[in-house]
C-alpha cells in the first residue's frame, strides 16, 4: 500500500510521524511526504507550497491569539499547499492520505479527489473541543473551515476529523476519552537526528531538571528565572537549558542550543516547558512530572491535560519568577504523588502501542495487513 503523510512545516507536527513511517516501511508499504521541509532524513518529499510565517505580535492572548493562527496562519497555509498536495497525490498515487490537523490542504484536497483520508492529531487539545463553551467563536471558525473547502472546490467537511481514522498520539489518561472513532496510539518515538552533548558534565549525583521551550518559541526572560531557580538548588539539582538564541547567561547549567531531548529525558527527573505536545507526551513517556507555563496556541490546553492527570504544576509564563519556578520544582520533586500520576500516563502509553498501534490502524482502515519487507 502506498501512504502519502500531508504535514505543515512545523516541526512538532512531523516528528510524531517520522517513526510512523518507519514502521510501514518495515511492514512493506510505501511512503512520502508532502508539505514538510525539503530534507527529511532521506525520505522521499514531495514540493509543496508554502507561506513565509508572519511575525507573531507580542502580547496576543484568548481570540486574537487564535484569530492569528488561523487567519493568518493554518488557512492561507492551506490555500498556498493546495495545489502542491494534488500534484503530489497525481505523482504518488497513494491509497491513503495521512493529513495533519493542521494541514489541512491534505484533508479537502484528498476528499475532493476521492482519496481516502486519515488524521493525524499530533496534538490533542482540539479532541477536548476547547470551544464547546464559545459558541459565537466555534461559529466562525466553522465559516472560516467552510468558506476554506468553497475556495479549493472541496466538499464542506472538518479537515481536522477524518470521518475515517483519527490517530491520536496520546491516551485517555491524558487528554480524556475524546470523540467517538479516535484512536489513541500514545506517543510515537523514534530515531532523530544525532545532536551533540557533553554527557561527561552530567552529574549522576543530582536530579537532572530538563528546561525546554520547543522548537519555535522564544522567552529569554522565563528562561532566565529558571535558571535563577534552578542555581538556588544546585546543591541537589543540575540544570539542562535549551537556548536556541544562544544568549543566556547561567553559570552552572548546561546550557546548549539543541539537545538530544529523549536520550536527556531517560537521565531526567523533571521537566519544565511551555506545554508543547511533543514534549509534555515525550517527558511523560519517560514517567518525569512537569512544571507547565503555557504560552499560546494549543499550551493551555494540555497544561490542563498535565494538571488534570496529577501529573505536574502549572504557572503563568508571563508571570513565573525565580521563586515560583523554584517552589513549584520542589513540588513535583519532592511530592512522590506527581511521579506516580506521571508513571500511570507512561503506563497507558506504552499500553496502546505507539507506531505499531498506528499502523495497524492504518492498515485496518485499508483492509490491508501488511508484510515484513523481504
Amino acid at each position: 500500500m502506498r501512504f502519502l503523510f500531508v504535514v505543515p512545516p512545523f516541526p512538532g507536527h512531523v516528528n510524531p510521524l517520522v517513526a510512523v513511517t518507519a514502521e510501514l516501511r518495515t511492514r512493506g508499504h510505501v511512503v512520502a511526504w508532502t508539505g514538510a521541509p525539503g530534507s527529511l532524513a532521506g525520505e522521499p518529499v514531495l514540493p509543496c507550497g508554502t507561506i513565509p510565517l508572519p511575525p507573531r505580535p507580542d502580547g496576543l492572548q484568548g481570540f486574537a491569539a487564535l484569530k492569528f493562527l488561523w487567519e493568518q496562519v493554518l488557512v492561507p497555509l492551506a490555500e498556498a499547499m493546495a495545489p502542491g498536495v494534488e500534484a503530489a497525490i497525481g505523482q504518488f498515487g497513494p491509497d491513503v492520505v495521512v493529513a495533519d490537523q493542521q494541514a489541512f490542504a491534505g484533508a479537502l484536497v484528498a476528499q475532493r479527489l476521492g482519496v481516502p483520508w486519515a488524521t493525524s492529531a499530533s496534538t490533542s487539545s482540539d479532541l477536548a473541543d476547547p470551544l464547546s463553551a464559545l459558541p459565537k467563536v466555534a461559529q466562525w471558525r466553522a465559516d472560516l473551515l467552510a468558506a476554506l473547502a468553497e475556495r479549493l472546490g472541496a466538499p464542506a467537511v472538518d479537515p481536522r476529523f477524518s470521518p475515517r481514522l483519527v490517530l491520536a498520539f496520546t491516551t485517555a489518561a491524558l487528554a480524556g476519552e475524546g470523540p467517538a472513532g479516535v484512536t489513541f496510539a500514545g506517543p510515537a518515538l523514534g530515531a532523530r537526528p544525532e545532536v551533540d552533548f557533553p554527557w561527561q558534565d552530567v552529574d549522576p549525583a543530582r536530579a537532572l531538571v530538563l528546561v525546554t521551550l520547543g522548537t519555535v518559541n522564544t522567552g529569554a526572560a522565563f528562561l532566565a528565572e529558571c535558571a535563577a531557580a534552578l542555581r538556588e538548588r544546585a546543591d541537589r539539582v543540575q540544570a539542562v537549558i535549551v537556548d536556541p538564541s544562544g544568549t543566556l547567561d547561567a553559570p552552572g547549567a548546561l546550557v546548549r542550543p539543541s539537545i538530544p531531548q529523549l536520550d536527556v529525558l531517560a537521565r531526567a527527573a523533571a521537566v519544565i516547558c511551555h506545554g508543547g505536545h511533543n514534549t509534555v507526551c515525550e517527558a511523560l513517556a519517560h514517567g518525569l512530572p512537569l512544571v507547565v507555563a503555557p504560552i499560546r496556541d494549543d499550551q493551555p490546553v494540555i497544561a490542563d491535560q498535565v494538571v488534570t492527570a496529577g501529573a505536574g504544576v502549572r504557572l503563568r509564563f508571563g508571570r513565573a519568577k525565580a521563586a515560583q519556578l523554584g517552589k513549584a520544582v520542589d513540588q513535583v520533586l519532592d511530592d512522590p504523588r506527581y511521579r506516580a500520576a506521571a508513571r500511570r500516563v507512561a503506563e497507558s502509553f506504552r499500553a496502546a502501542g505507539g507506531a505499531p498501534a498506528a499502523v495497524a490502524a492504518l492498515e485496518a482502515l485499508t483492509g490491508h495487513c501488511g508484510l515484513p519487507a523481504g
